[in-house]
């Protein structure tokens, strides 16, 4: 999987100790792609990271792990594992990937960060979304939040089993969580249950 070309200057903190970097991703049609990263007490966990000026990246380190909530978002996180020496998790169930994870998970397992994997494929057949304490959700590509508009569904075109995504995301609603974080789009802080159902409604 070919790693992007933009690079992101800046973070923005979602809650306390979660951090935010997006970019405009010319790898799929400018539309905006996004990472996270959660601080621990003795460093970072990076999840699905994109590449990030060093001057920003410096505010992250330590970095302890990377994260990958599926196999189409590898994304910067083997360059980082060879620059930053944090061990890459990856889903036990992906196959396309360019290099051995060091550790490999499914659902309900526990990760670093004190992060919780979900499995909820639909979109994708290996995503997870990554629980964190009764605080964060990071959702991979079920769901995006264009600048300036509402959090919508992906495209079906762009889905391996759109019905299979929508049950995922109904999980999703039973679970608790007070910010959504996206792979594509800006968090959602206000009401992301609710955003999710409206979603589905539409």
């Amino acid at each position: 999987m070919s790693e992007p070309s933009t690079v992101a200057q800046s973070l923005e903190e979602v809650v306390p100790g979660v951090f935010h970097w997006r970019i405009s991703d010319e790898r799929i049609g400018g539309h905006t792609s996004a990472a996270h990263a959660l601080l621990t007490g003795d460093g970072s966990v990076l999840v699905d990271p994109l590449p990030l000026a060093p001057e920003a990246l410096m505010e992250l380190r330590p970095v302890n792990a990377i994260v990958v909530t599926a196999g189409t978002h590898q994304r910067s996180s083997w360059r980082y594992r060879r620059e930053l020496g944090a061990r890459v998790h990856v889903p036990a169930l992906s196959r396309q990937i360019d290099e051995e994870p060091d550790e490999r998970y499914g659902d309900g397992d526990e990760l670093p960060g004190g992060l919780r994997a979900v499995f909820t494929p639909g979109a994708g057949t290996t995503q997870h979304t990554l629980l964190l304490a009764d605080q964060v959700a990071f959702v991979p590509d079920l769901l995006s939040h264009p600048p300036g508009g509402e959090l919508e569904l992906v495209s079906a075109e762009y889905m391996h089993d759109p019905a299979e995504a929508r049950r995922s995301l109904e999980r999703l609603l039973e679970l608790p969580f007070a910010a959504l974080c996206l792979s594509h789009g800006a968090p959602v802080t206000d009401d992301p249950h609710g955003a999710i159902r409206a979603a589905l409604a539409r």
